[in-house]
């Protein structure tokens, strides 16, 4: 047994009923219980077990229930229904007694332990009874409470706090409802309760009910912002005050940020009043709690603890600090504030955090190529340290480095490849955590024909030499055509170690193939002694198999990203990034850099299309955004400086695609789905690289321009003819245009490019929690799940779907249980019309063949990549493999996670309306299941078993932002 020695609800579990007395009272400070006659008690988890026990008691008895299995069952749930609690308050605060008793009950239900929970069910009924007959008397007034503010004790404004309510739930419908929310609140007070405490309760009042109604997200996020502006402006201001009040507090917000050594001192130059004014309160009002909340936890400035930041300075402060370097400094910044606060467009986390500040780290992405020397390696183990501490996601290539057992000649020994220098980046990221703020992050890419990549398959592994796996970093294969050309055909594969053919890393294309091929020649004259011979088949199987039992290594194409990379005149793609979407040159003097931010789709759909003007608009601010961000960056690594300033890559995105979708009323798994994903890409790279042309003109050509694709009138689109014609076929993609091409090409070959790279798709996961939009080109996870992060739990409904079903009649509290049944899908439920089935079918009912297709059509017009996660319920090994080979013949350039099981998990228990907001997150992937066997069957090489802890990219992490 274990005991907690901290109240975090990520510690470590805890036995509640070995917990000591004064363990529990240290533990669990900052919690309390309020019983049903309005006493305050400290929280002690040993008394649920103790509930626990009489439950099992009462079912099983005297003796069944004093088995060793019993108590440790009573301790897991105990500990179970610890974490959900403190989970729920992750700062301290108070619980209603019936609170903790609808989560044990829901803990009994969870673990399948149906007989205890009817029992427990009967017992709190037949309780309520009881207190209903003795309290058959008339019931008394409702007791007078007072509350401490400021130190003070007053009694509670019980008419203040009925409007504040009242205001939350202002314009958002009819069914959102203030009664339910107040009447909450107030079970949750006590005589003497803290005035912070009244306005948590209502905000954890409001959240509860989000599953019955949207609209209550926001009135969740408006009671949020509440207590956001009483910490910031250290009084009540209601938000019809707000118009002026933004406009005074906005100076002093700027001095003060500067007086602390958070913002920098350019930030005084700017007419801050004239900023201020063109602040805009009622932004405010349009998010969501999630969004909000994510703000507040992670991007707020703050002084100590207390909150300097809100909302609209936070947009506003961003701005000023990308018009840092413009002429018209605060023309400028107004311009950005306005996409930026109407979510029409957000720049990526690492922009957001520090913008403005002293430390301008904004970039997302460096790419590294390590060298095959001492030196290289620990230089590059420097670097990644550096630019991990002030920035984001990395990728390294170490296709460079010899193999194991090649020949060192500095020492006549003999080398231990590249697996354990692996070992050192991972324990360098988790040591390097960038000042606390997020995770340090970083994929190994190796190419496959490389002789220690049957090793580097294995690195993600549970089981083997812990010495030579690597539980933390990411590992992508970096395939060439060669090797998928002899997948395809049946034909063998050698790999070499680089240090007998050197030149195999920097060639690609035609010229790759011959060499590689003259190198076989050498193999089969005896020239080579250190190789190894097998079906190419063979070691795809075990990409594959690898890829499914522990989620790496990614499967991503070297000859696609370098020949239709418009910058292959002066250098090679050798790896990408942490989250697949960039495609940049590296080598031993560049680290690549890009910066990232992404436009939201749904907001530039009108009338059931495009609409082209917004987004022409949008995307021009956007890319000069980006544009500044590259000479106003910090770089913490000079190789990286001189990458960036020299070629000027960004990564313009989208976010919102699913949205969009059922904006426009389309399935996701349909040729229309396909069709708007060919058309709204197009236009976004149509204007981005239209956007990188004005800027040429106004600012200069990068300086590498000369001889790259651009320069010779080649377009992304037209690179095409260049990848069929280097693979000699095998290349199926439709070439269909839309938008006056010519024109652009012509425009390009008068004025040049501003951005070597224009466009790739990032995850966004981040980004698109605060803006409240679906995530990237992600379909949905669930019509009805919670995500799980640092802040708590959250329940996301689908606002387009609750729309639709009261249209029908069909929105009520037993379909909210049939969603939570059925883990958010509609496929079970059989009052649904069948074309709402479909136009919200979840990730895993849309058939893998789809992802592919749109992301094919996406990828035609896009000058890099995109971060593209494959969604397969019913794995196989057939399915797999037809799935990959796929993505390789429709161009793609990358891929990212594959996901076999399903992310979310809607409980399927049934509580009390109103009770608890019971759905729960399953938290990524834990396990091979049922699901996918015949995968496992089909897929597993050499007897080895999957792995029994997959790790998956926390999507709704905060601490892992590197490329949102």
């Amino acid at each position: 047994m274990q005991t907690v020695a901290t109240r975090s609800p990520q510690s470590a579990p805890l036995s509640a009923a070995a917990t000591s007395d004064a363990a529990a009272a240290s533990a669990y400070q900052g919690y309390q219980i309020i019983r049903r006659n309005g006493a305050v008690v400290a929280f002690e988890p040993n008394k649920i077990a103790v509930a626990l026990m009489k439950a099992f008691l009462a079912v099983h008895g005297t003796q069944g229930a004093a088995s060793a299995s019993v108590r440790e069952t009573v301790d897991g749930l105990t500990e179970a229904v610890v974490r959900a609690l403190l989970r729920s308050r992750p700062g301290g605060g108070t619980f209603h007694i019936e609170d903790v008793q609808d989560h044990v009950e829901l803990g009994l239900m969870r673990g399948g332990h149906h007989e205890v929970a009817r029992a427990y069910v009967l017992y709190r009924e037949r309780r309520s009874q009881e207190r209903a007959k003795q309290g058959a008397a008339p019931a008394a007034a409702e007791p007078a409470l007072c509350v401490i503010d400021g130190g003070q004790r007053v009694p509670l404004d019980a008419g203040r706090l009925q409007t504040l309510i009242q205001s939350a739930c202002a314009d958002l419908g009819a069914d959102v409802k203030p009664e339910p929310i107040l009447a909450e609140t107030k079970r949750n007070l006590y005589d003497g309760v803290p005035i912070d405490e009244v306005h948590k309760a209502a905000i954890l009042a409001a959240r509860t009910l989000i599953e019955k109604d949207p609209g209550y997200t926001r009135a969740t996020a408006r009671l949020l912002l509440h207590t956001i502006r009483k910490e910031v402006l250290g009084e009540e201001v209601l938000h019809a005050d707000m118009h002026t009040g933004y406009a005074e507090y906005f100076p002093t917000f700027v001095k003060k940020g500067v007086q602390a050594e958070l913002l920098d001192e350019r930030l005084l130059q700017y007419d801050l009043a004239k900023l201020g004014a063109a602040l805009k309160p009622d932004r405010d009002l349009q998010f969501d709690y999630l969004g909000l909340q994510t703000l507040y936890d992670r991007y707020f400035l703050h002084i100590g603890e207390a909150r300097i930041e809100l909302p609209q300075a936070f947009y506003m402060r961003v701005a000023m600090g990308l018009a840092l370097n413009e002429i018209d400094r605060e023309a400028r910044a107004i311009e950005f504030y306005e996409v930026l606060s109407t979510f029409d467009f957000m720049s990526s986390t690492p922009t957001l955090f520090n913008s403005g500040t002293r430390r301008s780290q904004l970039s997302s992405c460096y790419l590294t190529t390590v060298a095959d020397d001492l030196d290289g390696i620990y230089e590059a183990l420097k670097e990644n340290a550096l630019l991990s501490k002030f920035a984001g996601g990395l990728g390294n290539d170490w296709t460079n480095v010899r193999a194991l057992g090649s020949h060192i000649k500095g020492t006549n020994g003999k080398s231990q490849g590249v697996v354990p220098f692996l070992k050192v980046v991972n324990d360098t990221a988790v040591a390097v955590n960038q000042g606390g703020k997020r995770k340090g992050a970083v994929c190994a890419y190796l190419e496959s024909w490389h002789l220690d990549i049957e090793e580097f398959l294995e690195l993600r592994k549970n089981t083997g030499d812990d010495r030579r796996r690597t539980h933390d970093m990411n590992t992508a294969n970096w395939i060439p055509d060669l090797f998928m050309k002899r997948v395809m055909e049946g034909g063998e594969w050698t790999l070499f170690s680089p240090s007998t053919c050197p030149d195999l890393h920097d060639k690609f294309g035609a010229a790759f193939e011959a060499a590689y091929v003259g190198y076989e020649e050498k193999v089969a004259r005896g020239e080579i002694k250190l190789f190894k011979k097998m079906r190419a088949s063979d070691l795809w199987r075990k990409m594959l198999s690898k890829l499914f039992e522990t989620g790496h290594p990614w499967i991503t194409f070297k000859d696609a990203c370098n020949v239709r990379s418009p910058q292959q005149h002066v250098g090679v793609v050798h790896s990408s990034n942490l989250c697949t979407e960039i495609t940049l040159n590296t080598s031993d003097t560049e680290i690549a850099v890009c910066n990232l931010g992404s436009v939201n789709l749904v907001h530039h759909v009108k009338d059931g299309q495009i609409d082209h003007a917004k987004l022409k608009k949008t995307v021009a601010t956007a890319m000069r955004m980006l544009d500044n961000v590259i000479d106003i960056n910090y770089y913490a690594v000079k190789k990286a400086r001189d990458s960036n300033l020299r070629h000027r890559p960004v990564g313009l995105g989208i976010m919102g695609f699913q949205d969009a979708l059922h904006e426009l009323r389309v399935p996701y798994a349909s040729q229309a789905a396909v069709d708007f994903a060919d058309r709204s890409m197009e236009a976004v790279c149509y204007h981005a690289y239209w956007a990188s042309t004005e800027l040429a003109q106004e600012r200069g050509r990068y300086s590498s321009y000369r001889g790259s694709l651009w320069d010779r009138g080649i377009l992304p689109i037209d690179s095409l003819d260049l990848l069929a014609q280097a693979r000699g076929g095998y290349v199926d993609v439709d070439r269909s245009a839309t938008l006056d091409w010519d024109a652009l090409r012509q425009r390009i070959g008068e004025h040049g490019m501003r951005n070597s790279n224009c466009v790739a798709i990032a995850p966004t996961a981040t980004i698109s929690n605060i803006i409240g939009v679906s995530a990237s080109i992600e379909p949905s996870f669930g019509n009805l799940s919670v995500k799980s992060n640092l802040s708590g739990e959250f329940t996301i409904i689908n606002e387009y779907l609750v729309r639709d079903l009261k249209k029908l009649g069909l929105w009520d509290d037993v379909m909210v249980m049939d969603l939570k049944h059925f883990d958010g899908s509609l496929r079970r439920i059989d009052r649904v019309p069948e074309e709402l089935k479909q136009l919200y079918a979840t990730a895993f009912e849309v058939e893998t063949e789809w992802l592919v297709e749109a992301a094919a059509r996406r990828q035609k017009w896009i000058d890099q990549a995109q971060s593209l996660n494959i969604y397969m319920a019913g794995a196989s090994g057939k399915k797999l493999d037809e799935t990959y080979k796929l993505a390789w013949t429709r161009g793609l350039k990358t891929t990212y996670y594959l996901r076999t099981i399903g992310a979310t998990h809607a409980e399927k228990s049934t509580v009390k309306a109103g009770k608890m907001n019971s759905v729960a997150s399953g938290g990524g992937v834990s396990g091979v299941d049922a699901l996918a066997a015949q995968a496992k069957a089909q897929l597993a090489a050499a007897g080895s078993d999957p792995a029994t802890d997959i790790k998956f990219c926390a999507i709704d992490d905060p601490t892992c932002e590197a490329c949102q």
